[in-house]
């Protein structure tokens, strides 16, 4: 399996915090990492996003069709985020558009075994995947991507 975290990209400020939209450089955020992401995802990808506005403008930037979680939402488990992957069982890739500090504490829970608070930067994605190495899976961490290294110098703003 393999497990993409995404968190949203750049938002502005506001109430009520499930309304809040993308800024013109989250909307540029979104788009850098979509781009990067669209020719390395299988075609069968499994996408999942949380119901705030930001979390659905970011997964809408891949252009292809998610499912609205309102479970991993701003201030869901890291526990729970992993549940409705169905980490590490579920077969295939699952992208999971959300929220700090969840994402980062499910990162450190996948690869330290417990929860912590990294860091997951505004429109970056972290990528996970498993194997099984002498009859014991293992979490791989695959690639870390923020919108600022898929910068392209032909792409320059």
């Amino acid at each position: 399996m393999d497990l993409i975290l995404w968190r949203h990209a750049d938002a502005e400020e506001g109430f009520p915090d499930e309304a809040r939209e993308l800024t013109e450089k989250g909307e540029k955020q979104a788009a850098r990492i979509a781009a990067w992401l669209r020719p390395r995802l299988p075609r069968e990808v499994r996408i999942l996003a949380s119901p705030a506005k930001r979390a659905q403008q970011t997964a809408a930037a891949l252009g292809k069709a998610f499912e609205t979680i309102a479970k991993i939402g701003p201030g869901a488990p890291a526990s729970s985020l992993l549940a409705i992957a169905d980490w590490p069982g579920a077969k295939g890739t699952v992208v999971i558009v959300g929220h700090q500090p969840t994402l980062g504490r499910a990162a450190a829970l996948l690869l330290s075994g417990a929860e912590m608070d990294w860091s997951v930067k505004k429109g970056g994605i972290w990528w996970f995947s498993n194997r099984a190495r002498q009859e014991e899976l293992q979490t791989v961490l695959c690639a870390v991507m923020t919108p600022e290294l898929c910068w392209v110098k032909s792409h320059h703003e």
